[in-house]
């Protein structure tokens, strides 16, 4: 009898020894969003947050390592380093792979697959990189057991990244899978959306939380609204996904995944409204079809609206937006649809802030208004800037003298530091220099033409080269199947008329 008791009380203690043992843990996210990524992470009780560049490194257990992957709004991937080592060589990155005991996280009856990321000079190209890495653990096998595991590029059972620096490399597991923008409520898309994860961190960039009516006037898909649902809710936006890259692992804990995915203990009530409208009827019907999988239509209201008609609403609110810039999506009159955009700001926003991300310097100097804070953030490849403006009535003095507050002192921290932008970056390059550029290559054209014509010559084929304002395709939709294997106890929630179950149409 007390035999039993002890071994029992010994397992209670290598239990929760080995469910609370730290380990590092990286979370992979978009330049300039560092910072609020880092935020969310103390929030959930992360230790030793350090910035890095597009990540954050933290400390924690297997738990916090769920709950990052299922509660973050930031963070596109979460990894478990399980080797740092250096490398001058390809032979060098071999040994360093061949020297884990790969047992411990492949078996013979699991596929795997190796992501690359690269910045170093020996080293130029990723996939050689991962050639190797595959290379070296398929070799351990094959000495110690005569057998091998399979490669899977589409579906792995085991997804592993090597980051490698100069000469720095780190070996890790991804316990993520696909990224976690793909939230899974997006059903359909339009031309350029924006990405969830960025779409995220711009509003909790705002500090907005619910506290007031939100809006979006051009609204496309509707990401920045049902973000916007999810934060103002505080619920975890893993709550659509499938399944993660952790649930396949040797080790993963289904009852403690369970109590996390089941746990809607932080969920707060939304007593106000977001609103969405845009021009196109087509965005709207897509919106409204992503909205209603979400399960947030009791949360949001989408309208044909064009935004030169837009009026001042009836409630307090925020505004967050990302018109075009001219780029992805053309529009015939750019500078005018931004001047626009500050005429009905200035005239039917008053009492309120817009948040408004954009690329080109001049279309912010259409808008006409001094923002507050201008902040760097990246949407996709541009170089972007998202600036808060504060809408008042009547002189600035007078709002003042009033208690109004203009500009934050974070806000006035954050634009007082030195090096927010990099020099010579394109989002300085104006439209009127390219038009002068256009017109060069048009004098330069009929100079030429002016010349002593030569005999004509056959036209060599077109290249296949893509256009300027290659669209991005429209990405797969996501079913609402059930999530799998895994049989829980509440597959979707359901609360205060939110719907996440299955049966939704």
């Amino acid at each position: 009898m007390y035999f039993d008791v002890f071994a029992l009380t010994l397992h209670h203690i290598l239990y929760t020894y080995i469910m609370t043992q730290q380990f590092e843990i990286i979370a992979k996210t978009f330049m300039g969003l560092e910072p609020v990524l880092a935020k969310e992470l103390t929030q959930l009780g992360a230790d030793d947050v350090q910035i890095g560049r597009r990540m954050v490194s933290f400390k924690g257990d297997k738990e916090l390592l769920y709950r990052a992957n299922f509660q973050l709004h930031t963070a596109i991937r979460i990894l478990k380093p399980i080797k740092h080592f250096k490398a001058l060589s390809a032979d060098d990155v071999y040994e360093g792979v061949k020297d884990i005991d790969w047992t411990e996280y492949i078996g013979l009856d699991k596929t795997f697959a190796v992501d690359a990321v690269v910045f170093s000079e020996e080293f130029r190209h990723s996939k050689f990189v991962a050639y190797k890495v595959k290379d070296a653990i398929v070799d351990q096998f094959r000495e110690k057991t005569g057998q091998r595991p399979n490669i899977s590029v589409a579906n792995p059972d085991i997804r592993l990244n090597i980051h490698i620096a100069e000469d720095k490399c780190t070996l890790s597991l991804d316990s993520s899978g696909e990224s976690l923008h793909r939230r899974g409520y997006r059903q359909e898309s339009v031309e350029a959306p924006l990405n969830e994860v960025l779409a995220a961190g711009m509003i909790l960039m705002t500090g907005w939380q619910g506290e007031t009516d939100f809006i979006d006037p051009m609204c496309g898909s509707g990401t920045l609204l049902i973000e916007a649902a999810l934060i103002a809710h505080n619920m975890a936006p893993g709550i659509f996904r499938k399944e993660f890259a952790f649930e396949k692992w040797a080790d993963f804990d289904a009852d403690l995944f369970d109590k996390i995915y089941n746990d809607d203990s932080h969920e707060r009530e939304f007593h106000h409204h977001i609103y969405g409208y845009d021009v196109d009827i087509k965005a709207v019907n897509t919106a409204r079809l992503n909205v209603k999988a979400a399960g947030l239509t009791s949360d949001i209201t989408i309208e044909e609206r064009d935004f030169k008609d837009f009026t001042q609403p009836k409630e307090k609110s925020i505004m967050v937006s990302n018109p075009p810039y001219g780029e992805r999506i053309s529009t015939p009159d750019l500078l005018g649809t931004y001047k626009m955009i500050g005429e009905r700001l200035k005239h039917q926003f008053t009492g309120n802030e817009a948040w408004i991300l954009s690329y080109r310097e001049e279309c912010f100097a259409q808008i006409g208004l001094k923002p507050s804070i201008k902040i760097p953030l990246f949407n996709g490849s541009l170089e972007c800037e998202f600036r808060k403006y504060q809408m008042f009535d009547g002189r600035m003095r007078e709002f003042r003298e009033e208690g109004g507050v203009v500009k934050t002192e974070e806000e006035k921290r954050q634009m007082a530091e030195k090096r927010r932008f990099k020099q010579n970056r394109e989002f300085k390059k104006r439209l009127d220099e390219q038009e002068e550029n256009a017109e060069a290559d048009i004098r330069s054209f009929k100079f030429r033409s002016l010349e002593k014509k030569e005999p004509k010559k056959a036209r060599e084929p077109r290249d296949n080269r893509e256009s300027r304002d290659t669209r991005f395709s429209r990405e797969s939709r996501h079913s609402r199947d059930s999530r799998g294997p895994r049989d829980f106890k509440k597959p979707f929630k359901k609360k205060n008329n939110r719907r996440f179950n299955d049966d939704e149409d």
